[in-house]
């Protein structure tokens, strides 16, 4: 199949202008307010030693910070200082999404602009500024005229280097829920979907040397005392700016966001959602890629509207219970629990998609392992591989307690490629997903529970406190409950772990639809 009849590379161009232009957004606003503090921060320490060392060791203490776990440490802090403005002044603001994102990014692009802008007005020549002085300057005066327009140069660069990190960097946001190029990268790596990856990758990197090359013009212009460089660099990063301004003007709002966490399974029952509010002549858009607190959180404030969640998932770790209690009884009380913090349980979907250790089903056979307890013994001298939180999960700790279980290395992996990795012996075991079908593909096994550690996780709907009495969207998503059973959502994660145009997530979504009858 050529490219251009490739239809995830359309998908890809649909997306572009919402995507980029969210990505432009967060992106500048971070380096403007990254500008903004450090500029002056740099002027006032460039003759003060001790402040310029303390300033310049903290910027380069960020850097060593993974760019991930930065934007995650913002949203946790900012949801915190949202509920004591809330308590404290009656009004709030919202925690996810833009505000930590801008942020995060905006620390990360300290480093380079400080850096050459000391350096850049420590470079000036000490006769100028002499000069300067004899000819009746006050350091003020001296400052504005004779430093800054000395030193622009090289503070540029800095600024360049900065807008190249903050461009990258951004990619990463997707997780805490702004909108960005980071959501073909996440996306796809999650459904393995390459013409997406490259896509993000590719549209990233344009970005990044387009924006580079602007500054680039305007800093030469500095450089070579070129008004028309100069600019034209600025015209061009004027114009970008208009457009990603334009763009959000002229984008339609959707009464509805749906959120998905970060794995194959969500991004199509998310799709599935987003469509059924669709058919319903209801607008919707999505924010995937989110990790379990954040998710849970975003709803709590109305920051996403609507997503799939599973019971274990919100009695383990939002609530924080260690009992395990039969599914039924469990339900009951999860749905009183969630109606106290007005989050509402529409119901569930009809499977349930629980954690489970899997191993090779040759091996797991001529080893004689049937369940958890048969592992125990044999676990010292084995591996074992999971998602990137499971291991920091309650039922990870009750699953170790109920069985004794201790693992010669324990591995962290994009859930996909750990179906990959036991089946070729990279792994010995995974921590697994019981809707998964590829748990079939790759003949693998699920071991039994037999001591009941891990809870039931039956796949339920969960609305936000805004939303509780709204009848078109509960109308709407009415028709999914009890409509989709283990079998099909087996075959739905089947046919998307695969690589061609049927395997998109929108594209599951509506095959799953039709096999279970919908209408």
């Amino acid at each position: 199949m050529s490219l251009s009849a490739d239809p995830r590379w359309s998908e890809a161009l649909a997306h572009l202008p919402d995507y980029l232009g969210n990505h432009v957004r967060v992106s500048l606003a971070a380096l403007a307010l990254g500008l903004a503090v450090s500029l002056p921060l740099a002027i006032i320490a460039r003759n003060r030693p001790l402040l310029r060392g303390a300033l310049l060791g903290l910027a380069s203490v960020v850097q060593t910070v993974p760019g991930l776990a930065l934007l995650a440490l913002f949203y946790p802090l900012l949801l915190a200082l949202a509920a004591l403005s809330a308590t404290w002044f009656g009004f709030s603001f919202s925690a996810f999404g833009f505000l930590p994102a801008v942020l995060a990014l905006a620390l990360y692009s300290m480093l380079p602009v400080l850096r050459n802008t000391i350096t850049g007005l420590l470079g000036v020549d000490p006769a100028i500024l002499e000069a300067a002085q004899g000819v009746g300057m006050t350091p003020r005066q001296s400052l504005f005229t004779v430093e800054l327009p000395l030193a622009l140069p090289v503070m540029m660069a800095g600024i360049r280097t900065a807008a190249v990190w903050v461009i990258g960097t951004a990619t990463l946001s997707t997780p805490i829920g702004q909108t960005s190029l980071g959501n073909y990268i996440f996306a796809g790596l999650q459904t393995q979907n390459w013409v997406f990856v490259l896509f993000g990758c590719l549209a990233a990197a344009v970005l990044a040397l387009t924006v580079d090359q602007l500054l680039a013009l305007i800093e030469n212009g500095l450089r070579n005392r070129s008004r028309v460089r100069a600019g034209l660099g600025g015209l061009g990063i004027a114009a970008l700016i208009a457009a990603t301004l334009l763009q959000a003007i002229a984008r339609p709002h959707a009464s509805y966001v749906v959120g998905a966490k970060t794995f194959t399974e969500q991004y199509v029952l998310s799709a599935l959602i987003a469509q059924r509010l669709q058919s319903a002549g209801l607008s919707a858009t999505m924010r995937a890629g989110l990790g379990s607190n954040v998710i849970f959180d975003a709803l709590a404030t109305g920051d996403i509207d609507v997503y799939i969640d599973y019971s274990g998932t919100l009695w383990a770790n939002q609530f924080h219970h260690t009992d395990i209690k039969p599914r039924a009884e469990l339900l009951s009380e999860l749905t009183a629990t969630l109606a106290r913090a007005n989050i509402t349980l529409l119901g569930e979907l009809g499977f349930e998609n629980a954690y489970a250790l899997v191993m090779p089903k040759k091996r797991a056979d001529e080893l004689g392992i049937r369940t958890i307890a048969d592992l125990a013994s044999r676990a010292p001298t084995m591996s074992i591989a999971g998602d990137y939180e499971f291991f920091s999960r309650p039922e990870w700790a009750g699953i170790q307690k109920a069985y004794g279980l201790s693992f010669r290395t324990q591995r962290q992996m994009q859930p996909d490629f750990m179906y990959a990795a036991v089946a070729s012996g990279e792994v010995d075991v995974i921590a697994g997903y019981t809707s998964d079908g590829l748990i079939a593909k790759y003949d693998l096994v699920a071991l039994e529970d037999n001591r009941n550690a891990i809870p039931p996780y039956d796949a339920i709907l969960l609305l936000s406190p805004k939303r509780k009495d709204d009848q078109a969207l509960t109308g709407a998503l009415q028709p999914l409950l009890g409509k989709i059973d283990i079998t099909a959502m087996r075959a739905a994660n089947l046919r998307a772990s695969g690589n061609d145009a049927t395997s998109s997530p929108d594209a599951v979504a509506r095959w799953l639809w039709e096999k279970v009858g919908g209408k």
